[in-house]
Parts: structure tokens; C-alpha cells; sequence
């Protein structure tokens, strides 16, 4: 068996994991950074939701309910995590825009509005109102975005359809990688008559440079552009993904990809080592501290069982809302299922509550009462409770 050192294990490579890790390995420590596999990030829309229950998004997180995760988060420690995070993203080429507090827009694939904070910089221009008349460009063969369902709501929208060649939305974006692509496009698009006030495409400007290729199109078009998050798995969540691991990885992080976790090892109230398999070979991994930050069920975090909820790493207590016939409503669509408010809870450093283990924090979607969906909060909580998680983690180890 192989044994590697190290002063932080980061286990899952999520906003929340690459976060806190990018943190640790920027003032020093080795960080290594524990995963299966791709994280839900690459699902979703790539935007930053902070909470959604007020136009300020810092106001709403004061009406959360007492037991939210938020809470646990000074305001000061909120909003430097937002800058941070603004500022790594600059640096790695996909800018984004917003403030912590004020909420903004964006239009959906389905033609309705969807409430955020951050957003990438190629959503900018989208609109926050019916008020301006668009003119959306598709590709031929695309599944994963319908128009229609967009000028279905929208009346003052038109579109037009442009064949790449390709349908997927990755095989797309890696055509706007080309220069020649790129320039035949632009002749294509120069030659309609477009009068609407903005041009909308489905978020497929790109892999690793949308926010420049957005930039080049509108310049010369003379009108605003935006990308449309398409049904997941969507480009800007890929793009927030990608951008996060290089600077994890710039900082000088380390990550072991695909490399399950299938043991701990203990000593007392220390958890000393997780044993992890590649490629069949045992590997332990030894650490000073350890950041949860698996998510939730979707994330693999936590597994539901007919008897209960588990944790599926160190095997920590988890918040359980009532018995199972409270986890879900009758009505499917509701945001008020009970199990969104199952997970780990923990103090104000983030140690987890209900177990003596000393040098083990949690961060992200796996933290108990956070009803992410309810409340709007998924990656703004993320990057909050990071934060907190590697400030304390830091202590902890000096």
C-alpha cells in the first residue's frame, strides 16, 4: 500500500471541496482533494444562487429559518467569499459579474426567469424584464434547447437556425474554439436582418473562452449578447467546473481523480488516514485535517436506506426530518419535501455535531436544513461555508 502525507484531505470536488481547497493550498498547505468523479457543478447552470429569498440576497439569508447553515456564516466571511471567488474566475478567463446584494435574472431554456447573484459574464445582457425584443440563434439538431417553449413567453422573439455541422452542445462549443468556425459563423449571422433589440444563443459559445467569443460577436453585431443555460448537463456549469479545478490545481493542489474512498483509519478522536483504491491498488492517504464536502444525495454524499439516512464516507450522524413519511410531499413539484432538510449538522467552526471526531469540518450541500431549492442558495452556500470550513480547518492544524 502506498502512503502519501499531507497537511488537508479534501474528500469531493465540488464548488464547495475545490473551494476550500484552493483556500488551503494558497497559504501554504498541502491539499490534496479526494473524488469519484465529475461533481453535480457540471449540471447545473453554472450561476452562483445565494438566496433567492429577497432582492437582497444578504437580507434574505437573515430571514432563513434559525437551524439554516447560513448562520453559521458571518456576513463579512459571505462576502469575502464572493469576492474571492469573483477574482479566481478573472484569473482563469470566465469572468462573472453581480453583487452579493442584489439578485438578478436569467432567462431560462424554458422561457421563464430564473433567479441568481453571480452569473457569468456571457449572461450579463440577458433580460430582466418582457420589455426587450430578442432574436435567438439555435443550431440544427440541437437537443438540449427549444425555442419555442422561449417564444411561447416571450412575443417580441424571433429565431433563426444555424447547422454546425455537429448537435451536441460540447461538439458545438468546441467548434467556437476555432477561428475559422468562429469567422464563418459571423458571416452567416452579419447577413440576417436582425432588429431586435438583443441576440440570444444557447450556452454553447465555447469551452474554455465563451466570455472573449460573446465579446467578439457583440462588437461586431452593435447589440447586446447572452448565453441561455440549456437542459443539463449545460456549458457554464462545465466551464465553473473546469475553472475551478485549474486554479485548485494552479495554487498547487493535488487531485486524485477517481479514486474512491473505501476505509478510514482512526486513532481516538483522530481520524489519521482515508484508504482509497486506483486502479485495484490500496492507497492511504494521511492527513493532519479532513473537509467533507460530498454533497448530498445526488452529489453521493448521503444514500437513503428504507431505515434511515447515511453518510457515506466517515459514517458521521445525520440530521434525520422526522420519519420517513415526512421525507416527501404529496405533491412532487413542491419545494417543502422534508428530506431537503437531511444532513450533517455542525457548529460554528463546521465540525460536525454528535460525533468526538476532532480534526474533520463539513461544507457545502451536505449540511443539514439547507432546502436548496426552496431557499435558492446552492452554490453561493457552497462557497460561504468553504470558507469557514478551511478557516477553521487552518486553525485547527496551526
Amino acid at each position: 500500500m502506498s502512503v502519501t502525507e499531507y497537511d488537508v484531505i479534501i474528500i469531493g470536488a465540488g464548488v464547495a471541496g475545490l473551494t476550500a481547497g484552493s483556500f488551503l493550498a494558497g497559504r501554504g498547505f498541502k491539499v490534496a482533494l479526494v473524488t469519484t468523479g465529475e461533481p453535480t457543478a457540471c449540471l447545473s447552470t453554472g450561476c452562483i444562487d445565494v438566496c433567492s429569498r429577497d432582492h437582497n440576497p444578504l437580507t434574505g439569508i437573515k430571514e432563513l429559518p434559525p437551524a439554516h447553515p447560513y448562520h453559521l456564516v458571518p456576513e463579512k466571511t459571505i462576502t469575502e467569499a464572493f469576492n474571492n471567488f469573483q477574482a479566481a474566475m478573472l484569473d482563469m478567463g470566465i469572468p462573472y459579474v453581480g453583487v452579493p446584494e442584489e439578485n438578478r435574472l436569467v432567462l431560462s431554456a424554458l422561457g421563464t426567469f430564473k433567479t441568481s447573484c453571480l452569473v457569468p459574464s456571457t449572461m450579463e445582457a440577458a433580460p430582466q424584464d418582457a420589455k426587450d425584443s430578442i432574436h435567438i440563434i439555435s443550431f440544427a439538431g440541437l437537443k438540449d434547447f427549444y425555442p419555442s417553449y422561449i417564444i411561447s413567453r416571450r412575443k417580441n422573439t424571433k429565431v433563426s437556425v444555424y447547422n454546425a455541422g455537429v448537435s451536441s452542445t460540447m461538439g458545438i462549443a468546441s467548434h467556437f474554439e476555432g477561428k475559422e468556425f468562429l469567422e464563418k459563423f459571423i458571416i452567416w449571422l452579419e447577413k440576417i436582418d436582425i432588429q431586435e433589440d438583443k441576440i440570444a444563443f444557447p450556452a454553447v459559445l465555447g469551452l474554455e473562452s465563451a466570455a472573449e467569443i460573446v465579446n467578439t460577436i457583440s462588437i461586431l453585431m452593435g447589440k447586446p449578447i447572452f448565453e441561455i443555460p440549456t437542459i443539463p448537463p449545460s456549458m457554464p456549469g462545465r466551464r465553473l467546473f473546469n475553472a475551478l479545478k485549474d486554479y485548485f490545481r494552479k495554487k498547487g493542489g493535488d487531485i486524485y481523480w477517481s479514486w474512491p474512498v473505501i476505509g478510514v483509519e482512526k486513532s481516538g478522536k483522530i481520524i489519521e488516514a482515508v484508504i482509497t483504491t486506483s486502479i485495484g491498488r490500496p492507497n492511504s492517504l494521511n492527513g493532519k485535517a479532513f473537509i467533507l464536502a460530498t454533497g448530498s444525495f445526488v452529489g453521493g454524499g448521503l444514500t437513503a436506506t428504507r431505515e434511515a439516512i447515511i453518510e457515506n464516507v466517515f459514517n458521521l450522524p445525520v440530521h434525520v426530518p422526522g420519519t420517513r413519511e415526512n421525507w416527501f410531499d404529496d405533491d412532487y413539484f413542491s419545494f417543502n419535501h422534508g428530506i431537503g432538510r437531511a444532513g450533517i449538522m455542525a457548529d460554528s467552526s463546521l465540525r460536525p455535531s454528535g460525533t468526538p471526531l476532532e480534526n474533520i469540518f463539513v461544507c457545502g450541500g451536505i449540511l443539514a436544513d439547507t432546502e436548496i431549492l426552496k431557499n435558492g442558495c446552492g452554490h453561493g452556500l457552497a462557497l460561504a461555508t468553504a470558507h469557514v470550513a478551511a478557516k477553521s480547518c487552518m486553525e485547527y492544524i496551526r
